[in-house]
């Protein structure tokens, strides 16, 4: 199972960055590449506490999802919905200069991987361990350049 914090795992998902485009066709869902770029910083920025999200845990998400997206090589299916607080067409971080803010998401995935911290609730599975939150750092944001063929 691959981690952020792992050597090179971190360079790897930013090499795949580097290769989206502000027209980079989607293959499912509805984010616009840009759209996702901030839904990624978001999502990063609601793991450290910097951004408040609304929780939807129950006990199938926080054991029986969280085992299964966590703990599977399990890819994650398209179509998944996200809180609103991190989905930019609702109350997510409004999309800018894209060049600025996929830089800004390179500065987070990195500061990301290095943290150690103190992490909030993920909204879905609840209170994380460090090594959990880095699987789910690397596993959400692949979710995402996958969905633009990266």
């Amino acid at each position: 199972m691959k981690r952020l914090d792992a050597p090179g795992v971190a360079d790897e998902l930013i090499g795949r960055l580097s290769r989206l485009a502000p027209d980079t066709n989607r293959k499912w869902g509805v984010m616009t590449p840009h759209e996702m770029v901030c839904h990624v910083i978001d999502s990063y920025r609601v793991a450290t506490g910097e951004r408040a999200v609304s929780h939807a845990q129950t006990w199938v998400s926080r054991t029986i999802i969280r085992a299964i997206a966590l703990h599977t090589p399990l890819r994650w299916p398209p179509g998944v919905p996200t809180r609103p607080e991190v989905d930019q067409k609702r109350q997510g971080t409004r999309p800018v200069e894209f060049e600025r803010d996929r830089d800004a998401l390179v500065n987070e995935v990195t500061t990301f991987a290095a943290r150690r911290e103190h992490y909030a609730l993920h909204p879905i599975f609840g209170s994380l361990t460090r090594r959990e939150w880095m699987i789910w750092g690397y596993r959400h944001f692949d979710h995402h350049l996958r969905q633009f063929g990266l």
